[in-house]
């Protein structure tokens, strides 16, 4: 039996928000400073805020950043426009408490597309209550910050929409917030996706996670999903000499700049405990 639409104001948005990025194709859209403009804030909120922060310093506790530069990176990845920290935290922890089982919000026994995209808005019991949310991200929602991106997330895209109109114009708004969007949406689903159906396993985590080469090229190093879900509490995902992790270059910098501490990975006696055969 086919699940129906549950929430309407998600379905509605994602369709808002793709529907704005084809507006690339009318006349006069097109502009490198606008391009420009694009893959540098997908930079910004995608590696340095979702990844750097959501993922692997809220979520996981795999680094400790000074608080003015955790707190920036935090506001870069509410920009992202993918649920405020609590719910973004809440959500992966609750992904990786029960991953590829019918509490997983995107079980990715469910096929392809549910895990990639319509679990966010078909009908869908594994989804969290903001209830549930709050006690799964308990850390996060005790920091008044966090609480208030969480609150103010819509609001802190329109400000960036009036900016970039402010200084170029409609193609800026449409390369710097729809196409942007669209692009930092897509590499996020595909963690939840293609990272669950395709690759190898250098791990035994009891689930489908895989290790995916070009999604980690793509997603910052993010694609090495089966050493994550091996070692979740690994600041580092890319375990050996050929998996690239840009997301690690960037902890790196940022350590010899003094502005990380206390990061963790994993010891090789982990790893040679859950090597797969």
């Amino acid at each position: 039996m086919a699940k129906k639409i549950e929430n309407w104001p998600v379905f509605l948005g994602l369709a808002v928000i793709h529907i704005g990025a084809l507006a690339v194709f009318l006349p006069g859209m097109v502009s490198w400073s606008a391009v420009a403009v694009m893959l540098v804030l997908t930079y910004i909120t995608g590696a340095l805020g979702v990844t750097l922060n959501y993922h692997r310093t809220l979520t996981h506790r795999a680094l400790t950043m000074v608080k003015p530069v955790e707190y920036l990176t935090g506001v870069f990845a509410t920009l992202s426009l993918q649920g405020g920290p609590i719910e973004w935290v809440a959500t992966h922890r609750a992904h990786h408490a029960h991953s590829d089982s019918e509490r997983d919000p995107h079980n990715s026994n469910e096929g392809f597309s549910w895990s990639h995209l319509t679990w966010l808005y078909l009908a869908n019991q594994a989804v969290l209550t903001r209830e549930q949310m709050l006690r799964m991200a308990h850390d996060v929602a005790a920091d008044p910050f966090y609480r208030f991106l969480d609150k103010y997330q819509l609001l802190a895209q329109v400000t960036l929409a009036l900016v970039l109109f402010a200084i170029g114009g409609l193609p800026w708004v449409v390369w710097g917030i729809f196409v942007r969007l669209v692009l930092t949406y897509h590499l996020t689903w595909l963690i939840n996706s293609a990272a669950h159906s395709v690759g190898y396993q250098s791990y035994k985590t009891g689930d489908r996670s895989t290790n995916c080469w070009w999604l980690a090229l793509l997603s910052w190093g993010e694609g090495w999903h089966n050493n994550h879900h091996a070692f979740p509490f690994s600041a580092r995902h890319g375990l050996r000499w050929f998996e690239i992790d840009h997301t690690w270059h960037i902890i790196s910098l940022l350590k010899s700049l003094r502005l990380v501490k206390n990061i963790k990975v994993p010891t090789l006696q982990m790893r040679q405990r859950l090597k797969a055969n």
